[in-house]
């Protein structure tokens, strides 16, 4: 979901971007909660996602 989000940015779709946006979010924060990952490189990686969404509306 992460890649797909990255990949709709880098095209320019804002929708699409902005909803694999979301999918990537509540994924990494399952990998959260499961134990995965750790709480902060989740955050982190949220982060980027949303400034790469937020600079195409923007």
């Amino acid at each position: 979901a992460i890649r797909k989000a990255r990949e709709a940015a880098a095209a320019g779709d804002v929708e699409k971007a902005t909803e694999y946006q979301r999918v990537a979010s509540r994924e990494l924060d399952k990998a959260v909660s499961k134990g995965v990952i750790h709480k902060n490189q989740a955050a982190n990686k949220k982060s980027a996602l949303a400034q790469k969404v937020g600079a195409l509306q923007g």
